[in-house]
């Protein structure tokens, strides 16, 4: 029956039932709506769907209990999750594979909810299929403070949640990078005898209006099919509205052609709601199509059942009393019932969880006949997915002795020895650049990682930065490969929507941001990064290295090879740059470190402060000056931060009249420095060192804003930056 027929009806009854005054009474309505509901049901028919009852029952369950964690909270997104239940009944219930005991099981497939904002849909379906993680009682959590059931999927709080998604295209492009590992993985580890599906899974998604307008899905769908990743579907939720409204008001594209024209399969499912029929063999049809990935496009109808079906307002809402009464009822349920799940229901969702776990534990058997077979294959599977290192290989890093050939190079001719030195021994390494590889120096040697060569390691990105650091998320979300890519430092931030989720999720992708200074020189101002290095800074949980050697060079590699759970930007220079004369990379892992005089001074009378290719100005201008004077290279603020304090007042004691040296922004150096020398504009186009020279950035004028600082603290007290509270 017409949700809106039987609400107009069910309010008219009601209010005519009623004496004038009356208040609504719910078990006065509940009797109303079940009569008219069994009335208008024999006369229009038992029903128009086009499966079973308990199919339907199913789907329907999925609805109303998605509805309810909105309404106990009264805060969530209804719409989608009453809209998008029949296609997640149908994956979670008879298409894919996984396992509530093991949810890291390797050959899994995974799930992606691109449009997160839907969250209680993917929390209901984790609770039907039995994961621990999800209990009733965590659905009636949803989106309070410390529960499971965040209101966007998180995927380290949350067992079974892949990625965290709620920026909306994140999503879909982490699902790229998540189906380019399963190729690469399956290419280098599944053998023809009776081992040809070790690693053999699909990638879901579910995506919306709003994630396919994102300019990052764009990027990395075009990559996808360039690949011809046959193993990712899409389940595109065409459900025409968006917050705003219709998306007649600003997307009227063909998306089926876009993606047609970037080398998808492309499939369109007119009806969900009276029938899985259509969806059952579009999928069908999709995991036959091997060489290319599929989208397909399924109509749908946001808020199903609701007097707002189809309407902008079930968007971002919970529904009225009303509302939710008439919606429970159209469904067949009981609206006096919340958190509800019927006892067949119950039986067919555990039915298929045994199912999904004789299959992992298929999986098992075949994983222990491998490891007789291929041992040595086996182990390093296990290694991978487990992050551990192989041995030896930190002690792989170059290191330089101060006056040694080749100790004064470019920090990104440095970053290249470093990939040239680990990379051939550690196989997970996979990534490559934003179409600079000549610049960026990313390349050690690998093969390309192509649709006929998925063996490779070197990923052709393309001009598409954002899109690059999301796919690298998806890459390390998979499990098995630790992801780098690359551009210039100023490019990153057409990707910092991507490189925030990577600190977000606690994914250690390594970003090798190139090119880090008005030093770049005569591409001018729209390449020279001024607020860049600040920007990533004030970014929670991200390591940003800006090394000023060879030495700290191999130690950011370091750092970011033994994060576990912090990614970590190495901004490097594109001039050559002087080797420090006390540098080491041991000392550089503490974050900051005396690199000038080698004898420290117990009481310096001025210190120097800078990061790459300042300190070695600094080092020159302490030369010349008559003070006491210790100069301090910084290349990461947040591991300086994290050191003990004794640690940081012997570095930086805070009372002593202390000079900032970066090109850059000053906003973050107030906490080391009494005074900066830094950049608050953008920078000119001409050569490296003229620019340079311009803004400030030479022994001379380091030397004349010393003794300009010294004098302005001359007979007065030096204001203490460490001696401040720390709550």
């Amino acid at each position: 029956i017409n949700s809106i027929m039987f609400w107009k009806l069910f309010k008219t009854i009601s209010v005519n039932s009623m004496s004038p005054g009356e208040p609504g009474n719910k078990k006065t309505k509940v009797s109303i709506a079940k009569q008219l509901l069994t009335s208008t049901t024999a006369e229009t028919g038992d029903k128009d769907y086009e499966g079973s009852e308990l199919e339907l029952k199913c789907i329907n369950t999925i609805r109303a209990l998605s509805i309810d964690q909105v309404q106990a909270q009264k805060s969530g997104h209804p719409g989608a999750p009453m809209g998008c239940a029949p296609m997640a009944h149908l994956l979670w219930n008879e298409i894919m594979s996984y396992s509530p005991s093991n949810p890291l099981w390797w050959n899994r497939d995974r799930f992606i909810l691109s449009n997160g904002h839907a969250s209680a849909l993917q929390y209901t379906m984790l609770h039907l299929s039995g994961y621990k993680d999800v209990s009733m009682e965590d659905l009636k959590q949803f989106r309070k403070l410390g529960s499971k059931t965040p209101g966007h999927p998180e995927s380290f709080v949350t067992e079974g949640i892949e990625v965290c998604t709620g920026p909306l295209g994140q999503g879909i492009s982490n699902a790229v990078g998540i189906a380019m590992a399963e190729c690469h993985l399956a290419a280098m580890f599944n053998k023809k005898d009776g081992f040809s599906k070790l690693i053999d899974h699909y990638t879901y998604v579910i995506c919306g209006d709003g994630c396919l307008q994102e300019g990052v899905s764009s990027e990395t769908s075009s990559l996808a099919g360039h690949l011809g990743l046959g193993k990712l579907i899409v389940l595109y939720d065409d459900n025409n509205i968006t917050i705003d409204g219709s998306t007649d008001l600003s997307f009227t594209e063909d998306v089926t052609k876009r993606y047609d024209s970037y080398g998808w399969h492309t499939l369109t499912v007119q009806n969900v709601t009276s029938g899985l029929k259509e969806l059952r063999m579009a999928i069908s049809q999709a995991k036959r199509e091997i060489s290319r990935p599929t989208l397909i496009k399924i109509r749908t109808a946001i808020g199903f059942g609701s007097v707002l079906e189809g309407t902008a307002k079930i968007h971002g809402s919970p529904l009225t009393d009303d509302d939710l009464l008439s919606t429970k009822l159209s469904y067949g349920l009981d609206p006096e019932k919340s958190f509800y799940v019927d006892s067949a229901v119950q039986a067919a969702y555990e039915k298929s969880t045994v199912i999904n776990e004789e299959k992992e534990q298929g999986w098992d058997v075949l994983f222990a006949n491998y490891q007789k077979a291929y041992p040595n294959e086996a182990a390093e599977l296990e290694r991978r997915f487990t992050n551990k290192l192989p041995e030896g290989i930190l002690e792989q890093l170059p290191t330089y002795e101060y006056g040694q050939e080749g100790s004064n190079k470019a920090t990104r001719k440095f970053s290249q020895a470093c990939l040239n030195a680990i990379g051939p021994i550690l196989p997970e390494l996979m990534g490559g650049s934003a179409d600079l590889t000549p610049s960026n120096l990313t390349n050690f040697g690998v093969k390309d990682f192509q649709k006929m060569t998925p063996e490779g390691r070197y990923v052709r990105f393309g001009v598409r930065e954002h899109g690059m650091c999301a796919i690298s998320n998806g890459l390390y979300a998979h499990g098995g490969i630790r992801p780098y890519c690359a551009t210039f430092l100023v490019f990153s931030g057409y990707a910092m929507g991507a490189i925030r989720m990577s600190a977000l999720s606690q994914f250690p992708v390594l970003y090798i941001m190139t090119h880090d200074s008005i030093g770049v020189g005569e591409d001018g101002p729209t390449h020279q990064p001024i607020e860049t290095l600040e920007n990533l800074r004030s970014t929670p949980n991200l390591n940003v290295m800006r090394p000023a050697d060879g030495n700290e060079t191999s130690a950011a590699y370091q750092l970011a090879l033994t994060s576990q759970k912090t990614p970590t930007v190495i901004c490097c220079s594109r001039s050559t740059l002087p080797a420090l004369e006390f540098s080491s990379k041991e000392k550089a892992l503490k974050g900051a470190y005396v690199c000038w005089p080698s004898i420290e001074e117990s009481e310096p009378e001025l210190i120097l402060v800078a990061t790459g290719s300042e300190v070695s100005l600094c080092c020159e201008a302490a030369k010349k000056l008559s003070f006491k004077t210790r100069v301090v290279s910084m290349p990461c603020q947040e591991v300086f931060m994290k050191q003990p304090f004794k640690y940081q007042v012997s570095i930086l004691p805070g009372n002593v009249p202390t000079l900032s040296v970066e090109a850059s922004t000053y906003h973050g150096w107030h906490q080391f420095a009494h005074a900066q020398i830094s950049i608050n504009e953008f920078g000119r186009s001409g050569k490296g060192s003229e620019v340079l020279k311009m803004f400030g950035f030479t022994t001379e004028n380091v030397v004349d804003k010393v003794k300009a600082l010294m004098k302005f603290y001359d007979n007065k007290s030096v204001p203490h930056l460490r001696n401040r509270p720390f709550l």
